[in-house]
């Protein structure tokens, strides 16, 4: 949703009417995850994506149609159905899509959630004779927000699942109480942590924002680390990392890229991030650099079975020559840590 959050509002601001189209399923080959969406207005601008390509015109059209009859509708796209061909999908996927007219009221929860990075979840019933009807929760399972037709009794059983889903971190289809329901989970974002205002560190900025994180960059020596050079970051820190990691918090959604080549610098970072819960730590940097790193940091008290949790030298080899190159490539490394295929 971030993604199509800025354009959504400006259109809202212009007072254009908007359907949201939402992938709500897939199987096989489908390029674009559930909880994927676009946008689109009545003349057809859109924003945002449901397949990559593969079936955007037919959803556009099918949103044109959800504006005017202002009703909402599940459509299915496949190689076993007689439209595969004309919208693209040949390849072996499925992909179900929920169409509907901007609810705005929801909407508007949503985006102050999204933007303030609060964790939420949200329950849409996509059949039936309740279609179209939601219930939105916060972080502590509280609803916020359910829409007028729902009893009580319907409020809280949707409300329960959502909450369940949120806690799991799981968007998905499911039945609940005989109804077919999409639950769309919003957990923070992950978070950079770059220590070091090097070249490799402008353009990882960029990278990584790009890539849905939230970037701070910690470096005391304030001739690097400035809001010209780095324009993409949510903060700066201009204090050593032993002061300003805590400060910012570490958790399992924390992400760590080292690389001042400083040992004033980088000791204090990797004493502090080694023992925490942070999901990825890299350090920029040769293994003969790094040897003599391990030899202080263990004579510092370091305890050693925590040094096989720095990737260095950082990033996937992929024969990274400029900083672009060296910064692709700790992004890459990053992402596979991230989705599981890479320790």
């Amino acid at each position: 949703m971030l993604d199509i959050l800025d354009a959504v509002q400006n259109w809202l601001d212009e007072q254009h009417p908007i359907a949201l189209a939402t992938v709500v399923n897939t199987w096989g080959s489908s390029p674009r995850a559930p909880g994927s969406k676009m946008a689109v207005t009545a003349d057809m601008a859109i924003i945002g994506s449901v397949s990559a390509g593969c079936v955007e015109n037919a959803v556009i059209q099918e949103a044109v149609g959800s504006l005017q009859d202002g009703k909402p509708r599940l459509l299915h796209y496949g190689v076993s159905d007689d439209t595969a061909w004309d919208v693209g999908l040949t390849c072996g996927g499925k992909i179900s899509i929920y169409v509907e007219p901007l609810d705005l009221q929801l909407w508007h929860l949503t985006a102050d959630l999204v933007q303030q990075d609060n964790a939420h979840a949200a329950a849409t019933i996509l059949e039936g004779d309740l279609v179209g009807k939601k219930v939105l929760v916060g972080s502590d399972g509280a609803t916020l927000y359910a829409s007028a037709g729902l009893t009580s009794n319907q409020t809280a059983i949707l409300a329960d699942a959502a909450y369940q889903s949120l806690q799991a971190g799981q968007t998905k289809p499911c039945t609940v109480a005989e109804l077919n329901v999409f639950i769309e989970v919003h957990v923070p974002r992950p978070r950079l942590i770059i220590v070091g205002g090097a070249h490799v560190a402008m353009a990882l900025q960029q990278f990584a924002r790009q890539l849905g994180f939230e970037v701070m960059l910690v470096d005391p020596r304030k001739t690097f680390a400035t809001a010209e050079r780095f324009p993409d970051v949510a903060q700066i820190l201009h204090t050593y990392p032993d002061k300003a990691l805590p400060q910012i918090g570490l958790t399992n959604q924390t992400y760590l890229a080292v690389l001042t080549h400083d040992p004033k610098i980088d000791d204090p970072a990797l004493r502090t991030a080694l023992p925490a819960a942070v999901r990825y730590i890299g350090v920029l940097s040769s293994r003969r650099t790094h040897e003599k790193r391990i030899e202080r940091l263990t004579a510092q008290g370091v305890d050693t079975s925590l040094f096989e949790r720095i990737h260095t030298p950082i990033g996937l080899n992929i024969g990274a020559k400029t900083p672009e190159e060296i910064a692709l490539s700790i992004m890459a490394e990053i992402i596979a840590v991230k989705n599981g295929v890479a320790q």
